[in-house]
């Protein structure tokens, strides 16, 4: 099991990137660094390449809305250039809420375009000519543009040409796709005591599918940790995020996060924490999210219950724990905890 955290910061990244050196030794092997609205992510993750040796560099996640396919292949082939092959893609449709909110820009056919990405990009990694005959139409036809245009394929050599591409899914049809044609897998508020009920079918149906080059799908999930006799409280600190994405984060009827919670079985608790935040109570949102998600979604508690936690997670198919360490010595959680999955 592979061993990663997300890059987290308030205000100013560069104070949480200065630390990854010391998480890097620690045995980390890769930092996800996400971008929703705030600072994007390739900025940072050139900072970070320069800043490490070993650890990878992954964008978790850059959207496939506003990047057209040709700026993500130049980006994969940039990072991974100054990374020295430490590199890691990880895409998604985002949302409503960020993609028409933030970007300005039509939230439609997500499952064709990551479809569509996926492939442009592996042909482009090897230096094919960027074409697509689908919702990106490359080169454009000529009665859709100056008629100048023609196939053309990245100008650089890639470091490598199998940059691993993740995808960020929840719905079953997104998951089935993540399944058939992406490196790894990249669920969110994953609960994984119940992830089977809700993912199984979908997963199996998309490994059946699978290309054998691509190898078994890889799965990074995980949560806070903490490791202590008395650390429960210490879950409190993951309500705000939770109540944010379950009850803020899109419309009624167009949160993806809302309908994961029902179908993790917290329909009547879900309905509550989206009235209470869109109706402007945060707090009293926050309060709703239960308990029993947290715990099972974190790992907090006594070593003996985090280590179940650890297994857990791995019962679930992950093969990469993703952490948030919650200590004074992050570090020294990142090593404790990377002996426990080796």
């Amino acid at each position: 099991m592979k061993l990663s955290m997300p890059l987290t910061y308030a205000g100013n990244p560069r104070e949480t990137a200065d630390q990854l050196a010391g998480l890097e030794k620690a045995g980390l092997d890769r930092i996800w660094v996400a971008e929703p609205y705030g600072f994007d992510s390739p900025t940072l993750m050139g900072y970070l390449a320069a800043k490490t040796e070993t650890v990878e560099i992954a964008a978790g996640i850059l959207n496939i809305y506003s990047r057209t396919p040709g700026a993500l292949l130049q980006t994969a082939a940039g990072l991974d250039n100054v990374s020295g092959g430490r590199a890691v893609i990880g895409l998604g449709a985002s949302g409503p809420q960020v993609i028409e909110g933030f970007h300005g820009l039509p939230y439609d056919k997500p499952l064709g375009r990551t479809r569509e990405i996926l492939d442009m990009l592996r042909r482009g990694l090897r230096r094919e000519a960027l074409t697509s005959d689908g919702i990106y139409k490359i080169p454009l036809p000529a009665d859709q543009g100056l008629g100048l245009g023609k196939p053309l394929k990245l100008l650089n050599k890639p470091e490598r040409a199998d940059v691993p591409l993740w995808v960020a899914a929840l719905g079953s049809k997104n998951v089935e796709m993540t399944a058939e044609c992406a490196d790894g897998w990249l669920p969110f508020l994953f609960h994984p005591d119940k992830a089977k009920d809700v993912w199984g079918e979908a997963i199996a149906a998309g490994v059946a599918k699978r290309a054998p080059e691509l190898g078994p799908l890889q799965i990074s999930a995980g949560g806070m940790v903490a490791i202590g006799e008395d650390v429960k409280g210490m879950l409190d600190f993951m309500r705000p995020m939770y109540a944010l994405y379950v009850g803020g984060m899109g419309a009624r009827g167009k949160n993806f996060y809302n309908e994961l919670a029902c179908q993790y079985g917290y329909e009547k608790e879900a309905k509550e924490i989206q009235d209470l935040y869109l109706g402007g109570n945060k707090r009293d949102a926050e309060a709703k999210v239960p308990l029993e998600w947290l715990e099972a979604g974190n790992l907090v508690g006594p070593a003996s219950y985090v280590k179940e936690r650890i297994a857990a997670f791995q019962e679930a198919g992950c093969t990469e724990l993703s952490v948030i360490p919650a200590s004074d010595d992050p570090a020294a959680t990142v090593a404790q905890v990377k002996e426990w999955i080796s």
